[in-house]
């Protein structure tokens, strides 16, 4: 879930920022990068103290 609230709120945030005369291709770096931060997020949950079985 949380994947796809990053995903949203990037597309989001890239959609404003195409508005405001930022270059496509440097907001979807953008983007690109806050999905890459979530999945590695989501990747590293597991393993930190406390949330092993």
């Amino acid at each position: 879930m949380g994947l796809v609230l990053s995903a949203t709120a990037g597309l989001c945030l890239w959609i404003i920022l195409w508005s405001l005369k930022i270059s496509g291709f440097d907001g979807m770096l953008i983007v690109l990068g806050i999905v890459v931060l979530a999945i590695c997020i989501r990747n590293v949950l597991p393993f930190l103290p406390g949330r092993r079985e």
